[in-house]
């Protein structure tokens, strides 16, 4: 490759930020003659290649075999990429799972919370869509507003009568 091509290549904007231990669905682009259709191959991500030709390899086991798949992030035949889940791991390159079978192959999931920012679009919804405070109410006297609890509005269920023995009268 000369230096011309290597800087028109760009990262394909259909592929989201991936780490190790990712489980992604990579919706290919496959060509069989004249056809084109788009063939799924969901796995883990078990090693991310940075840079101008950087590639993810993902790993999936079809029919108790394993397959791999090294996908360029620069490749016009990735329709998409989406997240499933995130996994939770400790390492950059996953090779340890080519040894592992069933249960322990299994990734832990890693939590991601998202909080909204005070400045996106998020936060202003959230804003807008709580009651507006009823300044009446709030500057009305003690005695004049009344104070309704969840036990006081519950109507009390009814117990059956029970039998009292003559023992227990006693």
């Amino acid at each position: 490759m000369d230096i011309a091509t290597l800087v028109d290549l760009k990262k394909n904007p259909k592929i989201p930020t991936l780490a190790p231990g990712d489980t992604v669905k990579v919706y290919v682009k496959v060509v069989e003659g004249e056809r084109e259709r788009i063939q799924l191959f969901q796995g883990v991500v078990i090693k991310v290649e940075e840079g101008t030709t950087g590639n993810f390899t993902v790993r999936r086991v079809a029919y108790s075999t394993g397959v791999e798949r090294t996908f360029p992030f620069n490749s016009k035949l990735v329709d998409r990429v989406e997240i499933v889940r995130h996994g939770k791991v400790r390492r950059a390159r996953l090779f340890y799972l080519r040894g592992l079978t069933t249960k322990k192959a299994k990734l832990k999931e890693r939590r991601i919370v998202i909080k909204p920012e005070a400045g996106t679009e998020e936060a202003t919804e959230a804003v807008a869509t709580t009651p507006p405070v009823d300044t009446a109410a709030a500057t009305a006297p003690a005695a004049e507003a009344t104070v309704t609890t969840p036990a006081a509005e519950a109507p009390k269920a009814e117990q059956p009568p029970v039998a009292v023995t003559e023992t227990e009268k006693k």
